[in-house]
């Protein structure tokens, strides 16, 4: 691999994969490095040259883009590959693949998915199929087979077990094994050994990292392989290596950003979201304002926010508040109007602000589709005017979560939305019992609250939740006294979320309350050393006045 530079192979020598295929031997890829349509480079991929020479450099690109799941770029590539080559296989089965997003917030639409179906018969019909076009197309075909009549849930489960089958075919074939890898992690959500199947999953896309160090696919699986609590600190290397492999392009620059917020590394996920948010304006989709921008704002919004830089925070606000246009409808979008607001308001405990927030704008959203989405508005305001002492209020926006629920319930996508509408609902009614005086009541809501979150994972749309309701415990827990509880709920939250800066502020106060001035003083460094020097937010300003003494 000459073209990789020297300090990015030694980085990948931390991997610790072997590469040895069955019966001792190694596979020799065929190895493309690929480029955008602006030179810049977008990793490599290992396909066979199975089309003509016009038609590869676009079959190689698009499969590129399908990696970076940048799907309406990867699609029409894929259509020029056909176009220059009118018995490339793999053109009308790429055109089939990009239709198919896996592990994102969105299912196909019924046109799409005629078009996907058609694509594969189109393949099939061009001429006697070699074995690698047999695999990949069968990949599919259980996918599309009936589609309109099964979930996106079945669908995802046969798109598993057909790449799986792919690659038992030829276990040498390194972009089937990667895509045996997607399909193991597009349906770990739904099940019992979630942590055990992602971790095959990031083993196999490791195999093909340490065949091909720069293999776009192979380091963006390998983060959504290892995007969960226990696994994120194996997919640094990865988020280190990812966004320098395809530098201009907006998903992969913000892809890192899943593993640094999940080890809450702040300043790392500044970083590369910047740079991915300018690459999605950079970039619209079909003239539209891209979902990569927005998704790569919250991100962003999120990071400045424990980072305390406020003031950077709105301004991700405000560059959003002032686009021109159309926006590309895609889920990322309207969550990230949603949350971004509720979230500057809800972090710096902005009671009045999250009570008066804005539900459903901008009105160019088509919000009936987003129920699940108008639900976090929602959720701020109640949670605002419940801490605020307006209990009409925030009994108002209990009520609208309540009927939330039943839409949320009914997206067609697996991740199950209604459970969080559940925890938001649960939470703003914990909260106005707490207001009125019923303690128990309030603590036993809450607790509901918190341990649904427990049962479940976040969605790879956010961050994180606006408000996790292990903290919103730790925080009612303090405030009736129980301290020792409060630590508990609140190391929960960042078990969940390193260095969040309320959870590590609630821990270092309740301990601190409960005379443990040595676990405050250990809170209470690592909540300064994670802020901007400049911050004077009173419980930094309170941590800093623990920290230099009397």
């Amino acid at each position: 691999m000459t073209r990789c530079p020297i300090a990015l192979l030694a980085v990948i020598q931390v991997l610790h994969v072997a590469c040895a295929q069955p019966g001792g031997e190694t596979s020799t890829p065929n190895i493309s490095a690929v480029v955008d349509a602006t030179g810049a480079s977008l990793g490599s991929v290992a396909l066979p040259v199975l089309c003509n020479e016009d038609s590869t450099p676009h079959l190689n690109r698009g499969l590129a883009l399908l990696h970076n799941m940048t799907y309406s770029q990867a699609e029409a590539e894929f259509r020029k590959a056909s176009e220059q080559d009118d018995e490339c296989v793999l053109a009308h089965w790429g055109m089939a693949m990009s239709y198919i997003h896996p592990l994102w917030p969105d299912v196909p639409t019924d046109d799409a998915l005629d078009r996907g179906l058609e694509s594969l018969a189109d393949a099939r019909a061009l001429r006697s199929l070699t074995e690698l076009e047999d695999a990949y197309v069968s990949a599919l075909e259980g996918y599309y087979r009936d589609s309109r009549q099964r979930s996106e849930g079945d669908r995802l489960a046969s798109y598993a077990e057909g790449w799986a089958d792919a690659h038992m075919r030829d276990p040498a074939d390194l972009e089937a094994k990667l895509f045996r890898s997607l399909g193991m992690i597009a349906v770990a959500g739904a099940a019992e050994q979630r942590a055990s199947l992602q971790l095959e999953a990031g083993r196999l896309a490791e195999e093909v990292l340490a065949e091909i160090p720069d293999h776009t696919g192979a380091l963006h699986y390998i983060i959504h392989a290892y995007d969960l609590p226990d696994l994120a600190e194996r997919g640094l290397p990865a988020a280190r290596i990812y966004g320098e492999v395809a530098p201009a392009n907006a998903h992969a620059l913000h892809m890192t950003s899943h593993i640094f917020t999940r080890v809450g590394y702040w300043e790392e996920s500044i970083a590369y979201n910047l740079r991915a948010a300018q690459a999605g304006l950079d970039n619209p989709i079909n003239g539209e304002t891209s979902f990569h921008y927005l998704h790569a704002a919250d991100y962003l919004a999120y990071a400045f926010l424990q980072r305390l830089d406020d003031e950077r925070a709105r301004q991700v606000w405000a560059d959003m508040v002032a686009i021109e246009g159309p926006i590309f409808d895609h889920p990322a979008s309207p969550y990230a109007f949603a949350a971004v607001p509720a979230r500057i308001a809800l972090e710096r405990r902005d009671w009045e602000a999250a009570s008066t927030l804005a539900v459903e704008w901008p009105e160019s959203v088509a919000w009936g589709r987003y129920p699940h989405f108008v639900a976090i508005s929602q959720f701020a305001r109640g949670l605002g005017a419940a801490r605020a002492g307006d209990l009409d209020a925030a009994r108002e926006a209990a009520v609208r979560l309540a009927e939330l629920r039943e839409p949320a319930a009914a997206l067609p996508e697996p991740y199950d939305w209604a459970i969080q509408v559940e925890i938001q609902e649960a939470t703003v009614r914990a909260w106005i019992e707490y207001q009125i005086g019923n303690a128990a009541d309030a603590l036993a809501l809450m607790r509901q609250a918190y341990e649904l979150e427990l049962s479940t994972e976040k969605n790879p749309v956010t961050p994180g939740e606006v408000l996790p309701a292990a903290e919103l415990l730790g925080d009612m827990l303090a405030e009736m006294g129980q301290y020792a509880e409060a630590i508990g709920a609140y190391e929960s939250a960042l078990a969940r979320s390193p260095n969040r800066l309320n959870s590590l502020y609630g821990a270092g106060r309740a301990a601190e309350l409960n005379g443990d001035s040595d676990a405050a003083r250990d809170y209470y460094e690592r909540l300064v050393a994670g802020v901007v020097e400049t911050s004077e937010y009173p419980p930094v300003t309170h941590a800093r006045q623990f920290l230099e003494g009397p």
